[in-house]
């Protein structure tokens, strides 16, 4: 197992976050002891969703007012639709992930969070899978898609979707666990 003291991981999600998305790899890295802090656009909570139909509320630890990409060891995206529609055109959430991909520090992204990839600008050469319907914008940006579970690519791991959770998970912990101790916060 994974060992994840002292790392420090920011999930950044909104309204129409796909919930499983979510919570298996937040539960996770949890277990691996990883400090995790769910940041979105807005305080409170925000609406998890289960593809289309609405499913459980999850609490906002910091808005992203609030958070710094510096203030942060690891990044999780989980995907849904709505969620990464509406992230990806938030300068700050484009902002965190370039400054994230220039530091190579690592970073997770599930199903359609590509999207707020290719807004950053962080795909261009990029191996990577996502949500089947996602592949023709990653071509388009410059990355090269692949039909897997999971891509692991340096500092990023991706995946298709929830059916693919147990592999992104296993991939996410063993790419993050890499991350010395004595750089995590």
């Amino acid at each position: 197992m994974s060992d994840l003291h002292q790392l420090h991981v920011a999930v950044i999600a909104t309204d129409g976050v796909e919930e499983a998305e979510l919570s298996s790899p937040a539960k996770a890295l949890k277990e691996a002891g990883a400090k995790v802090d769910i940041i979105s656009d807005h305080s409170g909570e925000i609406q998890g969703f289960q593809h289309h139909e609405k499913a459980g509320k999850i609490r906002v630890d910091r808005t992203l007012d609030q958070a710094s990409h510096t203030d942060y060891d690891a990044f999780l995206l989980p995907g849904g639709a709505i969620n990464a529609d509406r992230m990806r055109m938030n300068p700050k959430v484009r902002e965190f992930i370039y400054e994230f991909d220039r530091a190579g520090k690592p970073m997770a992204v599930i199903c359609h969070a590509p999207w707020e990839l290719i807004s950053a600008g962080v795909v261009l050469g990029r191996h990577m899978t996502s949500w089947p319907t996602i592949q023709d914008d990653i071509d388009n940006a410059g990355g090269r898609w692949e039909d897997s579970e999971v891509v692991v690519d340096g500092n990023l791991v991706t995946s298709r979707g929830p059916k693919d959770l147990p592999a992104f998970n296993r991939e996410m912990l063993a790419l993050f666990s890499r991350l010395p101790v004595e750089a995590r916060r």
